[in-house]
């Protein structure tokens, strides 16, 4: 077979596009018509979908990228029934049309993940039976074991190929211990998963938290970065107005994507509030600097309740 080898490096970052109105959920009466999962096209070789809020609140986004010997799944999603929440069949899909477009033998897939909270992991049962795919499983230990960052290097930098498509990964610690920043040279994205995100950002270790904001702002600096990409939206378009946990219709949610500028905005409101425990509110972001677990229970059930008031109130 005649395989056609994509040149990853010659026009990167490709011009792609994120002029998307993303699907944030509907009223009641209109729920049950919404796609289970959008999916938009950023370029030829890059796929960004994202999880109806009325299958799962949380709607999270997820990557698929592609490159000349294998495509990486990034996260899987808030919901493992296949019924519910079609992400083999979706991902298959897309497999199958890139490979029309460029055939290849033996062509895999790697499903890993950004860090190994539950509404990222849950789709990773619909993908155990799939022929040539290889799944990384959630745990820190294990992330850096098929990666190769080695147990002694949890924050280092390495090199993860997709066949001439050769990302950067780098450990993120912070928000959870196997939380992985993923750069992207042909697009240009940072994918930050819910390190940096337009929404609510939990750091279960806060000075591993700062730390990894300083490397990425660094990295950002000294690198062609288009977008800063995290996993969920949860703030409105008007400064300062975040969604409450729970919400199911986001009607004037804020664009996805950060930059640069922000990325550094996040690092030093974190910097600043630091020495100060409790809920921190920015114009695009949410800081909860609540290390210990009762605490960040107490945080999350006061988000409920505030959803409980916000849905009996309007």
């Amino acid at each position: 077979m005649s395989v056609n080898e994509i040149d990853f490096t010659a026009a990167a970052p490709v011009a792609g596009t994120l002029d998307v109105a993303w699907i944030h959920g509907a009223p009641r009466r209109l729920r049950a018509g919404q796609p289970k999962i959008q999916v938009h096209r950023y370029d030829e070789h890059t796929v960004v979908l994202r999880q109806s809020k009325a299958v799962n609140y949380e709607a999270p986004f997820m990557f698929l990228l592609f490159g000349n010997e294998r495509a990486l799944l990034l996260d899987t999603g808030a919901t493992a029934d296949p019924e519910r929440f079609p992400l083999r069949a979706t991902v298959d899909a897309l497999i199958a049309e890139w490979l029309e477009r460029n055939p290849r033998e033996n062509y895999r897939l790697v499903v890993a993940h950004t860090h190994g909270h539950g509404d990222h992991v849950a789709g990773d049962v619909q993908f155990d039976d799939r022929p040539d795919t290889v799944i990384v499983p959630r745990e820190a230990e294990a992330v850096r074991e098929f990666f190769g960052f080695g147990v002694d290097r949890p924050t280092g930098r390495v090199e993860f190929d997709l066949g001439g498509r050769v990302l950067t990964l780098i450990g993120s610690p912070g928000h959870h211990r196997a939380s992985v920043t993923a750069y992207d040279p042909w697009t240009g994205f940072l994918l930050t998963g819910d390190t940096v995100l337009p929404g609510r950002l939990y750091a279960e270790d806060y000075p591993a938290f700062l730390a990894t904001l300083d490397r990425l702002v660094d990295f950002a600096a000294a690198h062609p970065v288009t977008h800063v990409l995290g996993c969920h939206v949860e703030m409105g378009s008007a400064p300062g107005h975040e969604y409450p946990i729970g919400t199911l219709y986001q009607p004037d949610e804020r664009a996805l994507s950060f930059t640069h500028a922000d990325l550094t905005r996040v690092r030093d409101a974190a910097r600043a509030v630091a020495a100060r425990r409790g809920v921190h509110r920015f114009d695009d972001f949410v800081i909860y600097n609540e290390p210990r677990k009762r605490d960040m229970l107490r945080l999350l059930l006061r988000g409920n309740l505030d959803q409980l008031r916000y849905r009996l109130l309007g």
